[in-house]
């Protein structure tokens, strides 16, 4: 072969391809060849700069996995492919706005502020200390190169440079802050009646001729949906561990490997926590400062600490054994030596400065003091060594097999009945969208076969098949006449005393009294505040809904449907809710609507980004 290479090297057609590459080198240079083969497809084009094909699928299969993980019960097949490619543009394109518009500004990192911000990541530490082989697996894991993923910070550190200080520049006027807490804050007078089911019960009748015109005017809503009876099989990681058989030697052996675990170690620590934002750094090098300057760590938690339960004990947060805190919380403390205190840690509740108090470890219990323990993890672990094993074989056995019975008998499973499994689902397992649409598609419903192996749960799979089949069918009236009754009493009751507190509130607006309706007493409250327990929140709702009374009428009445009948609502008088000059309530209500309008604002700037933008999808 490599003769014929040779041979072939020295021919006409060769030395014309070569005559043509020397010719396109000495016109346009390397880069008319390189670039030829390694331009690379591109999604959409932001003023002039590309979306690569590359960038955009990344994104779009780490989207897939976000909201697979969101899932109660992942299930790809419930994925919205084209939904989520088309978000997924639409947030790579704003993202390239605001990454040209901070371009534009002179907002850069260099090489040297990328690396520092890298390396100060907890998730890229090991005791405390930059590793870089973590950080090359963490990258590789986003499916991003090094280089890629250094890019990737630089641009976003500056985007949020800009959302942030537009987000900070957010303000709302004091009053207007007080305005809106003396409304929460507002309490109301009012009196209450309540008029029972019981008082209409009397007049309350349903004709069979009213069942049947409602049964025939909703005839579609009485159909039994189409149904299948399922046999199936479940494989689960509890059922396989069940079965595992754990000898006192291998107990003994695991007890022995267990030993160092088994004397837990907890460590007392304090910590003092400041809120991520924009003045983070700032902040924690002031702390810093002041810690190296001598003051005490737990004065420091007193005046910064955000977490106002520890903040009062000088941050001191107790003793804790590994598993309690946040991951990169843990990583840190039990890196450190006593006495010790940390730099930044970034967890999902802020900025942590983290001191080491006190380590204490416990004795290695006996063992027949945790033998069922150990036995239970034991047999836990070979069953995930195996669950793998099983379900491979039992996706294959269920796939090559024409029913149940063969893959059962030769993994020892059991095969169950469920039944009455419509479209919408079933009991568990069939309460599984995955499995029930496998279950009702053509192949498994008509042509006989299995379903695939569906993973219903965590370590928990099943294949089922379809053991009867039946088709939709109108129920006929009397099968559905007393759900029909039942339903229209229901409905007649609330018309009927909604009639009724109307005729009561027109009565009491013309002057006649309760006792002269036959209405019953009135019940009063004062001063009752939108959290209010003394009374139904049905009624509270509708209460703080009503206008408030004139002074020509000096009342304003409503009604509220309630669970045993309706309330007849009379509002005496409106409270304005007491605010305090730079209250910490006012003072957090300003924080926060302010917060809002800065949320606002960038949303606006974004938009007129966008609007601003040339943007070409091929």
């Amino acid at each position: 072969m490599l003769q014929d290479i040779r041979e072939n090297s020295q021919g006409t057609i060769a030395k014309i391809i070569i005559g043509l590459l020397v010719v396109s080198l000495s016109i346009w240079g390397m880069d008319a060849i390189v670039g030829g083969f390694s331009g690379e497809p591109e999604v959409a084009t932001v003023n002039g700069e590309d979306i690569t094909e590359q960038e955009f699928l990344r994104v779009v299969q780490m989207e897939s996995q976000r909201r697979l993980s969101g899932m109660e019960r992942p299930d790809p097949a419930m994925l919205n492919e084209d939904q989520i490619r088309k978000d997924v543009l639409d947030s790579l394109i704003q993202e390239q706005v605001l990454i040209q518009d901070a371009s534009a500004q002179g907002l850069a990192l260099s090489d040297a502020d990328i690396d520092a911000l890298i390396t100060r990541m907890p998730q890229f530490q090991i005791d405390g200390q930059f590793n870089r082989d973590r950080f090359v697996a963490s990258v590789r894991n986003l499916r991003m190169g090094v280089g890629e993923f250094r890019e990737a910070m630089r641009k976003q550190y500056v985007v949020n440079q800009i959302r942030g200080g537009i987000m900070q520049s957010g303000l709302v006027a004091g009053e207007n802050a007080a305005q809106i807490l003396r409304i929460q804050n507002q309490t109301r007078d009012f009196r209450v009646v309540n008029i029972p089911v019981s008082a209409v019960a009397d007049e309350l009748t349903i004709s069979d001729e009213e069942v049947e015109a409602f049964y025939q005017e909703n005839k579609s809503a009485f159909k039994q949906p189409e149904q299948v009876d399922a046999a199936y099989i479940t494989l689960s990681l509890g059922a396989l561990a069940e079965k595992m058989d754990i000898s006192q030697e291998d107990l003994q052996t695991y007890y022995e490997q267990r030993a160092g675990d088994l004397a837990r170690e907890e460590r007392r620590a304090s910590h003092i926590l400041i809120e991520d934002g924009a003045d983070a750094d700032q902040t924690i090098e002031a702390i810093q400062k002041r810690l190296k300057a001598g003051e005490s760590f737990e004065k420091l938690a007193k005046e910064f600490s955000i977490d106002t339960v520890s903040a009062k004990e000088g941050g001191d947060l107790g003793f804790a054994g590994r598993g309690v805190y946040d991951e990169a919380f843990e990583t840190a403390l039990f890196a450190l030596k006593k006495g010790e205190v940390s730099g930044p840690v970034n967890t999902s509740f802020g900025v942590h400065l983290i001191r080491l108090d006190d380590v204490r470890r416990s004795e290695v219990p006996p063992l027949k003091d945790i033998e069922q323990q150990l036995r239970t993890e034991l047999a836990q672990k070979r069953a995930a060594e195996k669950y793998a094993e099983v379900r491979t074989e039992l996706a294959d056995s269920a796939y090559a097999a024409d029913d149940l019975a063969g893959p059962a008998k030769e993994l020892g499973l059991e095969i169950r009945e469920a039944k009455g499994i419509t479209r919408e689902g079933g009991q568990a397992p069939f309460d599984h969208p995955g499995l029930v649409r496998q279950l009702f598609s053509e192949d498994v419903l008509e042509g006989g076969y299995n379903t695939e192996l569906i993973d219903v749960g965590d370590n928990v799979s099943v294949v089922a098949s379809v053991r009867e089949y039946r088709e939709a069918e109108q129920l006929a009236l009397d099968d559905v006449q007393d759900a029909i009754r039942n339903n229209l009493k229901a409905r007649k009751t609330r018309e009927m005393l909604g009639k009724r507190a109307e005729t009561v509130v027109a009565g009491l607006e013309d002057g006649k009294s309760l006792e002269a309706q036959n209405a019953g007493s009135w019940k009063p409250f004062e001063a009752q505040g939108r959290n209010a327990e003394d009374a139904n929140p049905l009624v509270i709702q509708t209460v703080f809904s009503l206008a408030r009374p004139t002074v020509e009428k000096g009342v304003s009445y409503g009604t509220a449907m309630t669970e045993d009948g309706i309330a007849v609502i009379a509002l005496d008088g409106v409270n304005e809710g007491d605010v305090k000059k730079d209250s910490a309530d006012l003072n957090k209500l300003r924080k926060f609507v302010a917060s809002l309008e800065g949320q606002r604002e960038y949303a606006a700037y974004q938009q007129f980004l966008r609007n601003s933008a040339e943007v070409s999808r091929p």
